[in-house]
């Protein structure tokens, strides 16, 4: 029996503040899919998180619907998801916070 390691999901106070920036159900939303996307394996590319090329916020992005969440992973001296930014995309516009971003 193989055992999945956890990741610890750690937020910087630029990501909470975003998440603040949400409504209810948003915040709701984003949090639930961190922890059951990124608990285990966060670096496994899968239909809905995937390996960015390099830009400015982060290397990894999940989305859940319009919400993107901006990521990356460490793997030592502890198993650790820093969660960077929360934004919504907009057609190939991504807003976070208050600053539109293209990632494209």
């Amino acid at each position: 029996m193989s055992r999945r390691r956890r990741y610890r999901i750690e937020y910087t106070d630029q990501a909470v503040e975003h998440l603040r920036g949400l409504g209810a159900h948003q915040r709701a939303a984003v949090l639930d899919s961190v922890e059951v996307q990124l608990a285990h394996e966060p670096t496994v590319p899968t239909r809905n998180r995937k390996l960015l090329r390099a830009n400015p916020v982060a290397p990894w992005e999940l989305r859940i619907g319009t919400m993107r969440v901006y990521f990356d992973v460490v793997e030592v001296p502890r198993a650790v998801v820093t969660v960077r930014a929360v934004g919504i995309k907009v057609r190939e516009r991504i807003r976070i916070g208050r600053v539109e971003i293209d990632l494209g």
